[in-house]
């Protein structure tokens, strides 16, 4: 069928991705405070073969959609190995990744993503914590093993196609581009749309993004924006070297997955971007992000496991975590927990990390109807710059709204039953924390019927408008932490919680 094709063995891409280099991550795990199996790069089978051997073409103009679909397919069929696109602009639709194949973008490569909405069909899938429907993503996998995205080449989403804008998150000169381009505004003007369609979902989504059920799927169809990479129930994954941005919502989506290592990534995306996440790791049991940074419009590096009756009946936890050596630039959190964590999150270790003019630096978040156990979470050596808001902050009356427009104190006094549907944050560890700027150095804003409880701090520094500011939790203990406040200003304040040990800050 190729008769011109040309097999080509490149021994270093081979070798870069497909050895088993045993160890290699050791020095993550170094007094790991649990237990977590050694993971290990996917196993790639050695040969390689060039997308411009199936018809790619790195115009930035021809269409490479087929081009992608039958290399991938000439190679699973032959038992996998390494789809290795050159320098270029490669234009395409949806790449649908498949086991012990690796996608390789060597220096100088781009993908680009068409928007034409026809090459996005809307399929069953989970977002934000629900079963829901919503449009396949440009690069996606389901069930496979052994998958990699390596190399040092930029996944573009084309998402400015997709997404909505409010005009206050950007300048006067970017407003005037973006809506002298096309799409409808809002009926104040403040909200620019791509489509009458995309309006007319949010006005029944809210704040949200579940549209109301009797709306035409084609006619929302960009509302049903995509995440630029999912992944669901795969094992064995690496995403390494490689520059994702711009995405149509969620930049990565690894969800269900077992096994993954996320190593020397580039996240990137407009600060103003609607939903712009970096990361956000659903459900997934063992998992490394390490060496990676992240400038994005929403939560960089955010951990979940489902939202409300949907997770609970999931019931997948997200578990065992190693983050470290990542830098956090722009984004509503460094390192996030919630708020869709249904299912449950523990045993995660967040280290050697810095969160420079980040909205939030450490950020869990939570309501009612949520349930779901949080638990086993270690923060050590993480330093923050001029975070806008809080350098940790656990808010159980999150209501889908960003952490700058939370008031301090928002919550109540009114006791309510403890069910499965009541969150439960517990047992958390924060050492060597230097936050240098913020508005509050730490908030606790637990549930009259779930305090959050057993927090300890020790040997952190936070320079801040305002101290720590405490209400209901059960057991929070500081030892050897410092507090630069401005004078007149009182370091702690607790209200309705007990057992709170100020004694270890000066």
């Amino acid at each position: 069928m190729y008769k011109h094709f040309r097999l080509i063995i490149l021994l270093a891409v081979a070798c870069m991705v497909s050895c088993k280099t045993s160890g290699e991550f050791d020095a993550l795990y170094r007094d790991l405070p649990f237990d977590m199996p050694s993971l290990e790069r996917p196993s790639i089978p050695g040969s390689s073969v060039s997308l411009l051997d199936f018809g790619g073409v790195g115009d930035g103009r021809t269409m490479n959609t087929q081009a992608f679909a039958d290399a991938i397919g000439f190679l699973s069929e032959r038992g996998g190995g390494h789809l290795v696109v050159p320098a270029g602009i490669f234009r395409t639709g949806p790449i649908t990744l498949l086991s012990n194949i690796d996608l390789h973008l060597e220096a100088g490569s781009i993908l680009v993503f068409d928007p034409d909405q026809d090459l996005y069909p809307i399929i069953d899938t989970n977002f934000e914590g629900l079963d829901v429907r919503r449009c396949l993503s440009p690069i996606n996998a389901t069930g496979q093993k052994n998958i990699s995205i390596t190399g040092s080449g930029i996944i573009d989403g084309s998402g400015d196609a997709w997404r909505e804008v409010k005009k206050r998150k950007v300048s006067p000169d970017l407003w005037k581009t973006i809506t002298q381009k096309g799409g409808i505004l809002s009926e104040d003007g403040d909200v620019w749309y791509p489509d009458e369609g995309y309006m007319k979902a949010r006005k029944t989504a809210g704040s949200l993004n579940l549209p109301a059920a009797d709306l035409d799927e084609n006619e929302i169809k960009t509302f049903l924006r995509p995440v630029l990479v999912s992944l669901r129930e795969c094992e064995q994954v690496l995403l390494e070297g490689c520059t994702f941005q711009n995405s149509p919502c969620w930049n990565i989506h690894p969800l269900y997955c077992k096994n993954v290592i996320v190593k020397d990534i580039v996240v990137r995306n407009p600060y103003h971007s609607a939903n712009g996440d970096g990361i956000d790791i659903d459900a997934c049991e063992n998992v490394i992000v390490t060496g990676s940074s992240f400038d994005v419009g929403d939560d960089a590096i955010c951990l979940k496991s489902g939202k409300d009756e949907d997770g609970r009946r999931h019931g997948v936890p997200c578990r065992n975590l190693i983050i470290s050596g990542c830098t956090v630039y722009h984004g509503h959190g460094g390192v996030v927990v919630g708020s869709e964590m249904s299912g449950g999150v523990e045993n995660i270790l967040v280290r050697d990390c810095r969160f420079i003019g980040t909205d939030v630096g450490l950020r869990f978040k939570s309501t009612r109807g949520r349930g779901g156990l949080v638990r086993n979470i270690w923060a050590e050596r993480v330093f923050m710059k001029d975070i806008i808001t809080y350098g940790v902050i656990f808010n159980l009356y999150y209501a889908g709204v960003s952490a700058t427009a939370l008031k301090e104190g928002d919550g109540g006094e009114d006791l309510r039953p403890v069910d499965e549907t009541t969150p439960e944050f517990r047992d958390m560890h924060f050492k060597d924390i230097v936050c240098d700027g913020a508005a509050t150095a730490v908030y606790i804003n637990g549930l009259p019927e779930m305090p959050v409880r057993g927090l300890d701090f020790s040997d952190c520094l936070f320079s801040a408008q305002r101290g720590v500011d405490i209400s209901y939790a059960d057991g929070v203990s500081f030892r050897n932490v410092s507090l630069n406040l401005p004078d007149g200003q009182a370091p702690v304040k607790v209200a309705r919680s007990k057992n709170i040990d100020e004694e270890g800050i000066r």
